[in-house]
């Protein structure tokens, strides 16, 4: 069946208005599928400013139009200057060998190995892990964007990017590996708890307490943002009176700040801010935080302030 005269337009304005095109289920930061999460990881990965993507699940006219345009039957399909590249088993391995780079005008990827810690005690549980499982394993190593760390047992991949330490042989891809520089992994059987104890120098700092008089003054120096996280409606009945930063249009304006942007974000009490100051942490601002007791707090300093 021939495709619709207007559907291969619209297909066609996309790719000649967008060098790179992600046609995937879901977005870049929220996939809906395993294979459009690696295609999308992969690009995150070399695009972070962004690329265009089209979300096929909310648009199933183009669902199945691209899969006729380039004659390639499964999603996600990615094009470069219009010429289609592949799913994503093609985009990974092009990623991983350096020829995405090259297509993308990027440098090639650092293969070079992690520097990683391993004490003798996460060494030896990792080496008994490992022999359990029986002949040709390895610890498999990953680092999301917001710096968490996973450990799991996997194949051993000749390909991979691997380290061996304390007798421990440590694999992880071309993405994983820069993030995954001066991480340290120890075991711990104390008040902490029993496990490993994952250490990644690379993630953001945590998000740190400030006392409502603090937050005022570096907001008066203009060293401060401060975001206030209520609904307009709470906002209505308590506001501080300084200016600051809602979410109202969205998080898109903030979340696009430099990320040595000092931000503090309030609510009611201080729940919902510490879950916002959170999110603004992992996305990797470095100097983030929760404004103690919120709104009801800040009241304290200035008596205009009604109490709710």
């Amino acid at each position: 069946m021939s495709l619709d005269p207007a559907l291969r337009s619209r297909i066609e304005t996309l790719l000649q208005s967008n060098r790179v095109v992600l046609f995937m289920k879901g977005g870049p930061t929220a996939p809906q599928c395993g294979f459009s999460a690696k295609a999308s990881g992969a690009l995150n990965a070399l695009l972070p400013q962004g690329y265009a993507h089209v979300d096929v699940l909310a648009d199933a006219e183009i669902r199945e139009g691209i899969k006729q345009y380039g004659e390639w039957p499964t999603i996600p399909q990615l094009y470069i200057d219009a010429q289609l590249v592949g799913g994503s088993d093609i985009v990974e391995q092009m990623a991983a060998s350096g020829e995405l780079h090259e297509l993308l005008g990027l440098p090639v990827p650092d293969r070079s190995p992690p520097k990683l810690t391993i004490t003798p005690a996460a060494a030896q549980m990792l080496r008994d892990a490992v022999a359990n499982a029986g002949d040709n394993y390895a610890v498999q190593l990953e680092v999301d964007a917001r710096h968490n760390v996973r450990l799991q047992l996997a194949p051993v991949d000749p390909n991979a990017i691997a380290v061996e330490a304390e007798g421990v042989r440590v694999q992880t891809d071309w993405i994983n590996a820069r993030r995954a520089d001066g991480v340290s992994i120890d075991w711990a059987d104390d008040e902490r708890g029993r496990g490993l104890v994952i250490t990644n120098p690379n993630a953001p700092p945590a998000v740190q307490p400030i006392a409502p008089e603090q937050a005022l003054a570096r907001a008066g120096e203009g060293s401060l943002r401060v975001v206030d996280v209520r609904p307009a409606d709470e906002r209505a009945i308590a506001r501080i009176g300084i200016a600051f930063d809602t979410f109202d249009a969205g998080t898109d304006a903030l979340e696009g700040l430099p990320k040595d942007t000092p931000l503090a974000f309030l609510c009611h009490h201080g729940g919902r801010s510490a879950q916002a100051a959170e999110h603004f942490r992992q996305l990797g601002f470095r100097e983030v935080y929760n404004i103690e007791g919120g709104i009801d707090a800040w009241a304290d300093l200035d008596a205009s302030i009604p109490k709710y």
